[in-house]
């Protein structure tokens, strides 16, 4: 009877299914792109499970100024497919790797009409639970300047300027300290051509004992004409 119990017990564990964990997909926030071109928007999920054969993918759209979104696109049991009646029946390219939680799609050829919200979800069973996530696609004649870009040359301008400032400010010291050595340089040969000079053009002073000698001599001379 035990036996059979524990027999029992094994096969109910076997058949109950895995409980299902909560999924989370990620996509961008908003994307720009010009009249004409293409885009990949990315779409990728994080699950603690293994990557299951039966992952799935789907897309939808909708487009700026409606409350309804439409189906462009599904991949299921390893096969793509793309919604024949949308607007992007001859525009859409799947261009993800399922193996690796890619379900990444390409817009070719974008209008202004395709201005809209693309949705992602994504299914890796047993986890199913998960929120989609939208990614905001924008075409222009020509893509604004974002304010990130704006913000990044405001300060690559200033740190410009800053960096200026400072050779400007050291170029300036060296010039003057420069300057100064030169005039200490020039200042100090003048003086020392001036003290040669001075040397060499004064006279050597006469002998004390020699003058008082001649001196006598000439008065003894007067003295002796005196006499005669």
């Amino acid at each position: 009877m035990l036996t059979f119990l524990a027999m029992a017990s094994v096969l109910l564990l076997g058949i109950v299914p895995e409980p299902s964990q909560a999924i989370v997909i990620y996509t961008g926030w908003e994307r720009h792109a010009l009249v004409g071109s293409d885009i990949r928007l990315s779409c990728s999920f994080f699950s603690w499970r293994w990557t299951s054969e039966d992952v799935t993918f789907s897309w939808t759209y909708r487009p700026d100024g409606s409350r309804d979104s439409i189906s462009i696109f599904h991949y299921t049991g390893g096969v793509p497919y793309v919604d024949n009646k949308g607007p992007f029946r001859d525009r859409l390219e799947f261009v993800g790797n399922p193996g690796r939680r890619d379900g990444s799609i390409l817009l070719k050829n974008l209008d202004f009409s395709d201005n809209g919200t693309f949705t992602c979800d994504a299914k890796n069973p047993p986890d199913i639970v998960g929120r989609p996530s939208s990614v905001r696609l924008l075409v222009f004649e020509k893509v604004p300047i974002q304010a990130g870009v704006i913000t990044g040359s405001i300060i690559g301008v200033v740190l410009g300027l800053l960096v200026l400032i400072v050779v400007i400010y050291y170029l300036m010291r060296f010039l003057v300290a420069r300057r100064v050595f030169s005039l200490n340089v020039s200042k100090h040969g003048k003086k020392k051509k001036e003290g040669s000079q001075q040397r060499q053009g004064a006279t050597p002073p006469a002998d004390s004992s020699k003058v008082k000698a001649a001196a006598s001599e000439k008065k003894k001379q007067e003295s002796r004409k005196d006499k005669k």
